[in-house]
């Protein structure tokens, strides 16, 4: 069985830097169905790595949850698989639409589809491993996509359907586009008409309205927001409301306030030290982005150095 897919289920992305626990509890509890981890190296779980465990803490809360993996080697993959297996997750993914430099040059992410055979194989045994319908695969455009338009990769993404894909997602950019130009979302159609497992929308799903109406364009399964949450992880309340066919509105600054503290208390109820204190400083400034003094607020939270501070900026502001 998949973990839930369809119209009124939207998926939180992987987000490198930020899908951590706290951030996912938070989209949780404004109807996020299914959350993705970061980015997880195989081969930096499999050599205990420092931090790479921190990436899979997860609580009875945080279900259901997908593991995001990459890597380009298969035994890494496999081995990494069969240790996340033996504690106990249950659904993965193999991330092969990262456009970042530093995984395209290990071959991961988006680089490998530079060779689809190569890729095929490490699918394979993935699969063998995760069991049917549990192993999902992140895509994007192949890189000869200019010069052949989507024909291989819809080849690819159905040789994966066939080894037992349980579900693919779609970002429909190439590689070295990365978030610049515009989806291509007739090729999430023309990808949808084809599959007949899951196919998942990704890319400029800004806000609920955008991601109902890619939904219904491109008659794809689900979606997942990626920086769309990152800007305002009440989307997923925003989308089910559209879903109910409920007016939506834009958050006052109370609503927005309420939202920052929440995720303060979950920050400090699950991390130690100030780290997060630390990302919370670049967090803030982007959920009330658009609200008079919004600039004055991220000038003295940029400042703060205790988590009271930051609560007082809010009072303040």
């Amino acid at each position: 069985m998949t973990p839930p897919i369809g119209r009124s289920c939207p998926w939180l992305a992987p987000l490198a830097g930020f899908s951590d626990l706290p951030f996912r509890l938070l989209c949780r509890e404004y109807g996020a169905a299914v959350c993705v981890t970061e980015m997880v190296s195989a081969k930096g779980l499999v050599y205990s790595s420092p931090g790479t465990l921190e990436l899979i803490v997860t609580t009875s809360e945080d279900h259901p949850l997908v593991v995001q993996l990459f890597g380009a080697e298969t035994l890494f993959l496999v081995k990494a698989l069969v240790m996340l297996r033996d504690m106990g997750f249950v659904w993965f993914d193999l991330n092969m639409g990262c456009s970042v430099h530093k995984v395209l040059r290990q071959g991961a992410g988006a680089a490998m589809l530079n060779d689809t055979n190569k890729s095929l194989d490490a699918a394979r045994a993935m699969i063998a491993v995760a069991g049917a319908d549990k192993l999902g695969f992140k895509l994007r455009f192949c890189p000869d996509e200019a010069r052949a338009p989507f024909i291989k990769l819809k080849e690819f993404a159905l040789r994966l359907q066939d080894l037992g894909a349980g579900w693919l997602t779609l970002h429909p950019r190439t590689a070295k586009q990365a978030f610049g130009g515009q989806v291509n979302r007739d090729a999430l159609q023309e990808l949808a008409e084809c599959l007949h497992i899951p196919l998942m929308a990704s890319g400029d799903l800004m806000n609920a309205l955008e991601g109902i109406r890619c939904l219904d364009e491109t008659r794809a399964d689900g979606l997942m927001y990626a920086r769309g949450a990152l800007r305002y992880p009440a989307i997923f309340a925003d989308h089910l409301r559209v879903c109910r066919k409920e007016a939506i509105a834009a958050p006052d600054a109370d609503f927005l306030r309420a939202l920052v503290l929440r995720h303060i208390v979950l920050a400090r109820s699950l991390t130690q030290g100030k780290s997060y204190l630390w990302k919370m400083r670049t967090v803030i400034p982007r959920y009330v982005r658009g609200l008079p003094g919004a600039r004055a607020l991220r000038d003295r939270i940029c400042r703060s150095t205790e988590w009271i501070e930051l609560e007082e900026a809010l009072d303040f502001f």
